[in-house]
């Protein structure tokens, strides 16, 4: 390491002390950390990819509305557990608006954030059949997710995406669910981290496999409407978000609002179950609740349980900001394109410097470009590339923390300022200087 930015010495001493058992395989928030204490340690300006914190200005359209909440005196009363009128309104109006599917007001619930809504989530459907104790990721993933159900106590089946796309999806989830343990099924769409897109037809054959075997499908959509390929950015107007829900009845959709709303720190999202699965009687959830329908389950025991609700103000903000989307007054979609921009800019810093995209094809077609994309550089593990890639200012995670198959790292677009770019392809220049032979 000729070129190295921070000292050697002072690297190592910083591993140490972490405690870290694997620099390279640990977790968002400890490379975070990590990646921290070496630029205060080495007075070297890092370059951060390892956290996905929204790098636009909030929706100023919910901040107005936040704001009048407030003034108005919502802070001092208790929000109803399932929403106010409002949101509940027209998050329904939002998912028929841009996705086309028929959801219920009463079945949009306000949620802290995604994580929360993914976690009551995991909570009720891992007790929804007494003889079902596992639910499938569709991998990659995001890491979290996973250890919410460590946490729980369930058990986790996964497989990589990129292996069986089209027509191989089929066989292998039959493989999978035909053992009658599978009670849900996990991925995001875009994915987190791949930024691999499912297609329609494998939409179709989630759905039906879903339908076949009675499991329920957690589609995640945080990176709603991101794949900017396509324009699902107007109101009532095709192509929509795909998502399973046009093929099975047993879904719930995980809508964000930090992502495509960049409205991350109010920790305000909305939990869409299906009508049908809403309303339906799992008689095996009376061993822990006192009605034996999901909602009520996911409502009164999940919910409830976890935060009482959700911020009464936030709830106010993300309802404005749907109503304005839904009124096509707000174009969320031209707002975030900024990370697909940066997205081009970063992977060709990369590839000019002999790193590779590690997922790089959508089926027939070049992958998107967007909040995420992957890289790796050949004769490097992907955690070994973590630990070196510190020495030279630059911080990422291992794409083996989010169950991939491949040696790679994930990159976060957002939060570098265009002005990091150059200094980014200057950093990856060095690197590639004293690697390349290796």
């Amino acid at each position: 390491m000729k070129n190295n930015l921070v000292p050697v010495e002072t690297a190592r001493e910083l591993f140490k002390e972490s405690g870290l058992p694997c620099i390279g395989n640990s977790g968002i928030r400890e490379i975070k950390r990590l990646a921290e204490n070496l630029e205060a340690a080495s007075g070297v300006h890092f370059i951060h990819m390892e956290m996905g914190n929204p790098g636009l200005p909030a929706a100023q359209i919910g901040v107005e509305a936040q704001i009048e909440a407030l003034r108005s005196g919502v802070a001092g009363s208790y929000p109803d557990i399932d929403g106010t009128k409002a949101l509940k309104k027209e998050a329904s109006r939002f998912i028929k608006n841009f996705i086309d599917l028929d959801v219920d007001g009463n079945n949009c619930l306000p949620t802290v954030g995604s994580m929360q809504a993914a976690f009551a989530s995991f909570m009720i459907i891992s007790k929804t059949w007494k003889d079902r104790d596992t639910i499938l990721f569709i991998d990659p993933c995001f890491p979290v997710h996973k250890y919410q159900n460590k946490i729980l106590g369930v058990n986790v089946a996964a497989f990589d995406i990129y292996d069986y796309r089209g027509e191989k999806l089929r066989d292998k989830l039959e493989s999978i669910l035909s053992t009658g343990r599978i009670h849900s099924i996990l991925y995001s769409n875009p994915n987190n981290p791949s930024w691999v897109c499912l297609t329609d037809e494998e939409l179709k054959i989630i759905g039906e496999l879903a339908t076949k075997y009675d499991v329920i499908v957690i589609e995640d959509l945080a990176y709603f409407g991101m794949d900017f390929r396509k324009d699902y950015g107007r109101p009532g107007v095709p192509p929509f978000q795909p998502s399973v829900g046009k093929y099975t009845d047993n879904y719930i959709l995980l809508i964000s609002s930090s992502k495509a709303f960049s409205y991350a720190g109010e920790r305000v999202a909305v939990l869409a179950i299906s009508d049908k699965l809403a309303g339906r009687h799992y008689p095996d959830l009376l061993r822990y609740f006192n009605a034996d329908t999901f909602r009520s389950a996911i409502v009164f025991g999940g919910l409830h349980t976890l935060s009482s609700g959700t911020s009464h103000s936030a709830q106010y903000a993300l309802s404005a900001i749907f109503k304005a989307a839904n009124d096509g007054v707000y174009d969320f979609r031209k707002e975030v394109m900024e990370y697909g921009r940066k997205a081009r800019l970063m992977k060709k810093a990369f590839t000019d410097n002999g790193f590779v995209i590690t997922y790089d094809k959508d089926l027939d077609e070049d992958v998107a470009d967007g909040f995420y994309f992957t890289f790796g550089y050949p004769g490097f593990t992907g955690a070994g590339l973590v630990e070196e890639l510190l020495y030279y200012g630059i911080s990422a995670i291992s794409l083996w923390t989010c169950g991939s198959t491949r040696e790679g790292l994930r990159a976060c677009t957002s939060l570098i300022p265009n002005e990091d770019i150059p200094l980014l392809a200057e950093r990856l220049a060095l690197f590639h200087e004293d690697h390349r032979n290796q």
